[in-house]
């Protein structure tokens, strides 16, 4: 199963390398992966394996563990929560929709939703000039000492689609809940691709 680290590497990308794909293949699916099911979902999952689990990108779970089983809307605002300190958190499209939020109200989750696609065409440009240092992770703090980000900005990619992860004070992200994020929106998507060919 992929770690809160391995999610953050899987899905940092809009296209993926192959090793970022196998491991993203570890959130296919409504349970949890052995080897042979890894394997079987991504060609490359053998040659990483080892390496992955080195970096921390992976854990080897003692029993399989279920997916996320509810429509996202109904458990987002609860995963979302518990990735900030101060449990305020927007979800954001890449185009500056608010897609879940909590502890914020709306109006704040719509000029958070809009700075992150501010900052989504800042970084894009500022790669088009060549620097790459704009395209991660990004946080702003009220106090010189720089000590705790009033706001921390999150990127992430799934299947193409792009997303960003607004988070208040201290973020929280080695938590088992980003892993649970991801693998909604990943289910999501697989749900709504699988009625629309219907």
């Amino acid at each position: 199963m992929l770690t809160p680290a391995g999610v953050l590497h899987a899905f940092a990308n809009k296209e993926p390398d192959g090793t970022e794909l196998a491991l993203q293949a570890l959130l296919e699916g409504d349970r949890t992966l052995d080897a042979a099911g890894w394997a079987e979902k991504s060609a490359a999952a053998p040659a990483i394996a080892t390496q992955a689990l080195e970096q921390g990108w992976v854990q080897v779970l003692q029993r399989p563990l279920q997916g996320p089983d509810a429509k996202l809307d109904d458990f987002l605002q609860h995963v979302i929560a518990s990735l900030s300190g101060e449990r305020k958190v927007v979800l954001a499209s890449e185009g500056g929709f608010c897609l879940g939020r909590t502890g914020v109200d709306q109006d704040e989750a719509d000029a958070l939703s809009a700075a992150a696609a501010d900052y989504s065409d800042f970084a894009a440009l500022q790669a088009r000039r060549g620097w790459q240092g704009a395209t991660r992770y990004v946080s702003f703090h009220t106090d010189a000492e720089f000590l705790l980000p009033s706001f921390s900005f999150i990127p992430f990619w799934v299947d193409g689609a792009g997303y960003w992860l607004v988070l208040a004070g201290e973020p929280l992200l080695n938590n088992p809940a980003l892993v649970e994020l991801l693998w909604g929106i990943k289910e999501a998507g697989t749900r709504f691709t699988a009625h629309a060919g219907s």
